[in-house]
């Protein structure tokens, strides 16, 4: 006789149900709780995604001004400290 995936299923349903029968109930709470806080933060993040999108604003394209490395170029100065010794 040659076990089948259908069969492995069975017995590890049967052991859950004979070993861990007294912990189930608490294992189902905790899957439950679980599944509220996931489900009320993916409502909040639609929600804040929303908000963003309605404000009619464009987007901007950004500029580095004033950044160390450009200073450091032009001015021959650098963003690391003298040595003092």
């Amino acid at each position: 006789m040659r076990l089948e995936g259908w069969h492995i299923v069975i017995i590890v349903i049967l052991a859950l149900v004979l070993f861990a029968a007294p912990k189930l109930p608490s294992m189902a709470r905790s899957i439950g709780q679980s599944m509220r806080i996931f489900k009320s933060e993916v409502r909040e993040m639609k929600k804040d995604g929303t908000a963003d999108a309605s404000d009619g604003s464009e987007p901007v394209e950004g500029k580095v001004v004033g950044h160390p490395d450009q200073k450091a170029r032009n001015v021959g100065e650098t963003d690391v400290p003298p040595n003092r010794v």
